[in-house]
């Protein structure tokens, strides 16, 4: 430890203030380094998800601004060496010519996009958008919004000057500079992540205009100062804002305590994506037919993954009983129940395109046993259990094709997350595959937006350095498989039930 640290120099502690916005909920988290590990400290918690507005789904970000300048007027007498903001993928604002935004910012949940990929291949094939992009073909991505609104001859592009992701968007308010941050914008699928450029070609087939779309920078670099009247209202001096890697996932994957190239990681939330850090891209044909995604990570690292739908199975659920029964179950007390469940009664996909929407939750979970000839769940224990299950079996596939595609052996998973909380799903996920899993730290994406900002200012050499000290500051859970055979035989049972290898 003592030699890996050698050239830090680290006089007093130094402060970073990570703003880390998830889709079920945001906070403002400040990291102090003091030369040998990062503690964290909470400075505001505030709750956030889809508001809908007509018939659509949108974001409320005049509400996210006003937290977010909370969090910074908590922050004021904090010595902050920069801040450093992470949201989610895929979502964006359009600013006419003198910056101001054009509307509420849909939610990628929003149905705007159904049958937008459709139509997307007859302008294009899916082998030329995956040669141009590398991404993963989801519906939810910028591309098919953008198309919808093509689609729909909006007026909006009559007016629209500038096009900003979510964290760009934030970044802008701060500071006053339209950019787009490289992690965030290869979750687009419009950005070619080898060149950070954007397509001309899919822009052109698209009718999308190419002038909207600003400059990349890349994780790590300075974006601006703090804007005085920012500062004013919230007591901060121009302090720097830092590009961490502004995609959430992409932060995560920088504070995995990890060494050497036989790990793969599950960054667990919301979604969960899993993959493992690759030097450059992988977009091959091979990559194209499992629908694997290249995005761009810290230091020119592409993150190869495939995206799930991960815990959104339970948070939906949860949110659906709260509804029907005007009381709120814990998650800790939802996984109780799922641990005294009977094992492997049900199975479903994560990835259905029926679990995809805000909704019902549990009454898809039973029409798809049903439509499978399954026994479906009849209590909130049983239907967190099938959820569970099928999230650690998806895990398995996914793994066994990364191994396939990338000619690695894993030998690790490392889970980081929000998801880390939930033991159940990770002694699960070790069980289905047969792999140790590493499970921590809980608060990555911020844990991982701190170490970009110290890498920036120079507090910590490199990558490999911030992985040592987040591995050294942080408790992290070992979870090794067991039941080996009755996994066996349940994971062949899952494929067949939902012919995943045949999709």
């Amino acid at each position: 430890m003592e030699k890996l640290l050698e050239g830090i120099r680290v006089k007093k502690i130094m402060k970073f203030l990570a703003i880390d916005l998830g889709a079920e909920s945001g906070r403002g988290i400040t990291g102090s380094f003091d030369g040998q590990r990062i503690s964290l400290s909470i400075t505001h918690r505030f709750p956030n998800g889809g508001v809908r507005i007509l018939d659509s789904l949108h974001w409320d970000l005049p509400f996210l601004w006003k937290e977010i300048k909370q969090v910074l007027g908590m922050s004021a007498n904090s010595d902050l060496k920069s801040i450093g903001i992470d949201t989610w993928g895929v979502d964006f604002g359009l600013l006419d010519a003198d910056g101001q935004l054009i509307g509420q910012p849909y939610h990628y949940r929003d149905e705007r996009t159904n049958g937008m990929m459709e139509l997307a291949f007859e302008l294009l094939t899916k082998k030329e958008i995956f040669a141009q992009t590398g991404t993963q073909f989801m519906q939810i991505n910028t591309l098919y919004q953008l198309l919808s609104m093509v689609n729909s001859k909006s007026p909006i592009f009559e007016i629209a000057d500038t096009f900003l992701t979510i964290p760009d968007l934030l970044n802008f308010w701060l500071t006053g500079r339209k950019v787009s941050e490289f992690s965030n914008a290869t979750t687009t699928q419009i950005l070619d992540p080898r060149t950070a450029t954007w397509s001309e070609l899919i822009c052109k087939k698209f009718q999308i205009p190419y002038d909207i779309f600003p400059d990349t920078i890349f994780p790590g670099e300075e974006i601006g100062l703090l804007r005085p009247s920012v500062g004013k209202e919230t007591g901060l001096s121009r302090v720097p804002v830092v590009a961490p890697a502004c995609h959430d996932t992409g932060s995560a994957i920088v504070a995995v305590p990890a060494n050497g190239n036989n790990w793969a990681y599950i960054s667990s939330g919301t979604w969960s994506l899993m993959g493992v850090e690759l030097d450059q891209p992988l977009i091959t044909d091979q990559a194209l037919a499992l629908n694997f995604t290249n995005e761009g990570g810290f230091n020119r690292t592409s993150r190869f993954l495939k995206n799930i739908m991960g815990l959104w199975l339970v948070q939906e659920c949860r949110r659906t009983w709260a509804q029907s029964t005007g009381t709120e179950m814990e998650y800790s007390e939802l996984t109780q129940l799922a641990k005294g469940s009977t094992a492997f009664v049900s199975v479903i996909d994560p990835d259905d395109s029926t679990f995809l929407p805000a909704g019902d939750m549990p009454k898809r979970i039973v029409d798809y046993c049903h439509r499978t000839g399954q026994t479906a769940p009849d209590t909130p224990g049983a239907f967190v259990r099938c959820a569970l299950e099928s999230l650690a079996f998806k895990y398995r596939w996914t793994l066994e094709q990364i191994e396939s595609v990338t000619g690695r052996h894993i030998d690790t998973l490392h889970i980081v997350g929000g998801g880390v909380q939930n033991q159940l799903l990770c002694q699960f996920t070790a069980d289905a595959t047969g792999k140790q899993v590493v499970a921590g730290p809980i608060e990555a994406t911020a844990i991982g937006n701190i170490a970009v900002q110290a890498i920036a200012i120079n507090a910590l050499s490199t990558l490999d350095e911030a992985r040592q000290v987040i591995k050294n500051s942080f408790s992290l859970q070992i979870y090794d498989p067991n039941n080996n055979q009755e996994w066996q035989d349940a994971y062949h049972s899952f494929l067949q039930i939902t012919r995943i290898g045949e999709c």
